[in-house]
């Protein structure tokens, strides 16, 4: 893991899932995922994007590197896992499962994402992949 990575996630625990410095302000969950080879958990910060007390949205943009992250081929490979998610005052650890989203369904939420969040759009325009992968969260 990147000490950028490590940096986002002792900060998230620090202050109940609300990190500062390049993530200040940001949706930020952790995604605890299951390695595809290893069966050992990995734990990424990913930003998101949720409506009220919907699914939860993560995007596997590694922005706008031409192949997807390796969490992404974890989730896919073991589609059953944790996240951890927090509101400045506590931090809960939620079991859900993973649904790849595609066609129309995908394209709506990345492009809430990009109007939220206008980085998205540059990584959407800098990749050499077919779209950036939009993954669900849905309790379990």
């Amino acid at each position: 893991m990147s000490d950028y990575n490590e940096k986002i996630i002792a900060d998230f625990a620090r202050t109940n899932g609300k990190p500062g410095g390049g993530m200040q302000g940001r949706p930020v969950l952790l995604l605890h995922a299951i390695g595809a080879k290893s069966g050992i958990e990995r734990t990424n910060p990913l930003m998101f994007h949720r409506e009220g007390d919907g699914p939860w949205f993560i995007f596997a943009s590694m922005g706008g590197a031409p192949t997807d992250p390796a969490w992404y081929r974890n989730v896919v490979a073991n589609p059953e896992f944790d996240i951890s998610v927090g509101d400045g005052t506590r931090i809960d650890r939620v079991p859900v499962r993973a649904r790849v989203l595609e066609g129309e369904e995908r394209q709506t939420i990345y492009a809430t994402q990009s109007r939220n969040w206008p980085q998205f759009a540059d990584y959407a325009e800098k990749t050499s992949r077919d779209h950036i992968p939009v993954i669900e969260l849905t309790p379990r």
